[in-house]
């Protein structure tokens, strides 16, 4: 299926050509040693290429999606912002880099951002769009490929916005200042990120519960015995993930102590090992049933209450009640081949760990590429169950 096969047939062409090429991950080690040696037309060369092929790849893959999602307001609405974005880039696909294009393509760029601000919060429209049209059935083969493309379109998403905000923040109009190198600390301090998220979260938790627990931070350096641990990484990233994982735990924790004076704290364990830097959030909050662990990182499941619908015709979707916090956070995690993983013991509590590479030059980004491979999963169909009493999540445990 073509985007707009009559009125864009030259930018269904362009996207043909650019789709054939994979995109090139970077490492942070290498964002950071360009960032030491930034130069604007270097950026301005690389990206007005890789740009094109990282929107392509997954533009394609949005065409492959089921017909009934395509024909969604909001779907429609998000591939519109893509095709718009891809046109704006191929404008300066054989442009020099002088220093009037070089401010031009810095304009672009944010406006790019801008408006892809919210994708994830229209998709999640899209979704429930479709779910409506089907009075909530939606048959397994469609929710298996919008589970996929999911995962491939938000960590574009978070690829596209790494490569813009570092152009726009090293060779913005506003000259960057202090240690960071664009939006990478070389020195990022993960206790300081854990309080930080910390306290946003327990802000909500006590305008809801009118109480919060505590927090207790362990650090163990098990490399540098003594020092505090450090790490070259993007403070936002860790945040987001920390932040949706602090919501979670201590509203499971409200609501499982939520009759008594003292509510049990939420441990925060961050050690760093020769290969990973983990940070573990222990809780006390009654832990989640085995059959629904692997649930929660799925978009078309959530725990919390759904939001109600908004009156406009567009509404902004708050991701609280979308199931969409924890699998956009695993994707942050495993955009620098990290992860996010859960453990439950029902009755008890839980805990969840964030691995991150402790070596920036190991810290690659994970992207999706566009080929047979990716087009065959949107026509696969849901695999009959090779084992006896086989639970739906049991195929996903063995693998």
């Amino acid at each position: 299926m073509k985007l707009f096969p009559v009125r864009l047939s030259n930018i269904n062409k362009m996207l043909d050509f650019y789709s054939q090429f994979n995109p090139s991950p970077l490492s942070i080690k290498q964002f950071i040693d360009f960032g030491l040696n930034a130069c604007p037309r270097k950026s301005y060369v690389f990206l007005r290429k890789e740009l094109p092929v990282r929107l392509a790849n997954i533009m394609k893959e949005i065409t492959l999606l089921p017909e009934s999602l395509l024909r969604m307001p909001s779907v429609g609405l998000v591939s519109a912002w893509y095709v718009k974005s891809f046109e704006e880039v191929l404008a300066f696909e054989k442009t020099d880099p002088s220093e009037g294009n070089l401010e031009k393509f810095c304009k672009s760029l944010i406006q790019i951002r801008d408006r892809h601000s919210d994708v994830v919060q229209t998709m999640a429209q899209g979704i429930l769009e479709l779910k409506e049209s089907r009075n909530g059935a939606i048959e397994p083969s469609t929710e298996l490929s919008i589970q996929y493309f999911l995962d491939r379109l938000y960590m574009s998403r978070i690829s596209i916005r790494m490569l813009i905000n570092q152009h726009t923040i090293l060779f913005g109009e506003i000259p960057q200042t202090g240690r960071h190198i664009g939006s990478i600390d070389p020195l990022c301090d993960p206790h300081m990120v854990v309080r930080d998220a910390y306290e946003n979260a327990r802000f909500l938790c006590d305008q809801y519960y009118l109480a919060s627990p505590e927090l207790e931070v362990i650090e163990h350096n098990e490399i540098d015995k003594g020092n505090p641990i450090k790490i070259v990484y993007v403070p936002s990233h860790l945040y987001h993930m920390l932040f949706e994982l602090f919501k979670n735990s201590m509203r499971a924790v409200m609501e499982h102590h939520g009759t008594e004076d003292d509510v049990p704290p939420i441990k925060v364990t961050i050690v760093k090992g020769k290969e990973d830097i983990c940070v573990k959030m222990s809780d006390q909050g009654g832990g989640i049933r085995r059959s629904q662990v692997d649930q929660l990182f799925k978009y078309m499941y959530s725990t919390a209450p759904q939001p109600p619908k908004s009156k406009t015709d567009l509404p902004l979707v708050p991701l609280a009640g979308y199931g969409y916090g924890l699998p956009i956070s695993r994707l942050y995690a495993r955009y620098f081949h990290g992860d996010l993983v859960l453990f439950s013991c029902e009755g008890y509590g839980s805990d969840a760990i964030i691995y991150l590479k402790a070596f920036s030059d190991e810290a690659n980004e994970l992207l999706p590429i566009f080929n047979k491979t990716s087009t065959r999963f949107y026509k696969a169909t849901v695999p009959t169950g090779d084992w006896s009493n086989q639970g739906k999540n049991f195929t996903n445990r063995l693998l």
